[in-house]
């Protein structure tokens, strides 16, 4: 396929240590590549096979622009630098292993209009894919636009969402414009261009799942109580556009006060005395302070199936909640058993 000198779309993957998945993950957007879309991908110098498996696609299509970073400068700065190389009027902020649902290229195109954002819908699946865990990530059945006026309601519907960051397909020129490097590190990078003041304000949702994510396959799992106590929600409320009612509906000012959170995060194993020795300063309220820390070292596989219990009897199943639980490191035989006994964990095993 020839190259054209301005692509309509640029697909920008930043990829770090993914050898085993970006293969497919580039099978599923050659599949329906059109002549006016490019491929950027930008590598964090990762030390597995993702060079060499690279190296077979730029051979075999032309349409694939690769580029390997000397040293790991963080995904926050390698999306920032795919869509520096890109030369698309627009670009997909696509992840690394996660997989375009047929026709979604098409569609999107049709959708690039005066919008300055189009956020994709996505279908949520186990990371093998043999399980659906979602069918609409964001439970959207129509189309939506957004306009200056509907900033609150745009915050409220969406911001939980894009913490998804290859839900993103934004017009290159807005992106350049904006601040970037205040994000680097916070792992939610677009999040801060669009929502950052003033905020993108002409966007597009297209309701239709157009990506499949393969839950569970995450880079930052270590770094799970880090990313959700801590940087996503200092991301959400260092926004000054939005109200703190918006805000709230998005996720809490401090969850890390919660000791519902703290308990579940414990039941994952993400929350240890070293998380509450690192996060838990001395100003905090001596009460507060005492059952974070009776949290910490609270029995980890008692906590696991009190949570998978918990989520089992809910009367909307919380599958991905059950998936963290039973494959968290303190899932013990008495959580799978619990979880089989009340129908919850039948592919979970």
């Amino acid at each position: 396929m020839t190259i054209i000198a301005a692509p309509k779309l640029s697909i920008c993957i930043a990829t770090f240590k993914r050898g085993p998945f970006i293969g497919e993950t580039l099978d599923s957007i050659l599949a329906q590549m059109e002549p006016e879309v490019e491929i950027v991908v930008v590598d964090g110098a990762s030390p597995d096979n993702t060079q060499e498996v690279m190296a077979g696609y730029t051979q075999r299509h032309k349409e694939i622009r690769y580029f390997r970073e000397p040293e790991n400068s963080g995904v926050d700065a390698d999306f920032d630098k795919a869509v520096g190389y890109a030369r698309g009027e627009y670009c997909w902020l696509m992840t690394d292993d996660d997989l375009l649902k047929p026709g979604a290229i098409a569609k999107v195109i049709s959708a690039l209009c005066e919008d300055d954002l189009v956020i994709v819908n996505s279908e949520v699946r186990n990371a093998d894919l043999s399980e659906v865990f979602e069918a609409r990530r964001l439970g959207f059945d129509i189309d939506r636009t957004y306009r200056a006026e509907d900033c609150e309601a745009l915050f409220a519907e969406t911001a939980a969402y894009l913490s998804f960051i290859g839900c993103v397909v934004i017009r290159r020129s807005i992106w350049l414009a904006r601040e970037r490097s205040t994000y680097y590190g916070s792992l939610f990078i677009h999040v801060g261009v669009i929502f950052q003041s003033p905020p993108v304000m002409n966007v597009r949702v297209i309701a239709e799942p157009l990506i499949t994510i393969r839950y569970g396959n995450a880079m930052w799992t270590s770094r799970s109580f880090e990313v959700w106590m801590f940087k996503w929600p200092q991301l959400v409320w260092s926004f000054p556009d939005f109200s703190d009612t918006v805000k709230r509906k998005v996720c809490r000012h401090e969850p890390w006060r919660s000791a519902k959170a703290l308990f579940h995060n414990r039941a994952l194993g993400a929350y240890t005395v070293a998380e509450f020795r690192k996060y838990w300063q001395s100003d905090v309220g001596k009460v507060e302070r005492l059952i974070a820390y009776v949290l910490s070292i609270f029995p980890a596989s008692l906590a696991n199936l009190i949570m998978v219990i918990y989520f089992s009897t809910l009367a909307k199943p919380a599958q991905m909640a059950l998936h963290d639980l039973l494959y968290s490191c303190n899932a013990g035989v008495l959580s799978r058993l619990a979880a089989r006994i009340l129908g919850r964990g039948k592919s979970l095993n």
